[in-house]
């Protein structure tokens, strides 16, 4: 499928401002913006395979489209969602688990690029990722 691969963060517009309004402290923010993202996709069907591996940590993350699960960002924040796909998108809605408030996410190829965007409380990032 069109996602499957290796895609290593090459850019991010917004990222510290959309961090911010997650609740991540400065220090993490300033790290996290260069956390050096690789990302590895197996799609099978409507199951997919994401390993995530940065210089903070690497994990690896089993879902099946339309199924809720758990997931917890680098900075510990624990959500619950599910992935969809909406025509060539990837979109996602979570649910933060310590104050109910939602971050929605998409992935989706431009190009010869992924292109990951997020919204939390009015506040958009894109991360744009680069093929291996």
């Amino acid at each position: 499928m069109a996602f499957d691969g290796t895609w290593k963060v090459d850019r991010n517009e917004n990222y510290e401002k959309f961090m911010e309004a997650m609740g991540i402290g400065m220090m993490k923010r300033k790290l996290g913006a260069h956390d050096n993202l690789k990302i590895t996709i197996q799609q099978n069907g409507d199951k997919f395979n994401v390993k995530e591996a940065s210089n903070f940590r690497t994990i690896e993350i089993e879902f099946t489209l339309g199924v809720s699960f758990d997931y917890s960002l680098a900075d510990g924040t624990e959500l619950n969602g599910a992935w969809t796909l909406e025509g060539n998108k990837l979109v996602a809605t979570f649910t933060r688990k310590d104050n109910g408030k939602v971050l929605k996410a998409t992935r989706e190829i431009v190009g010869d690029e992924l292109v990951q965007t997020y919204l939390y409380e009015g506040v958009e990032s894109k991360r744009f990722f680069k093929r291996c």
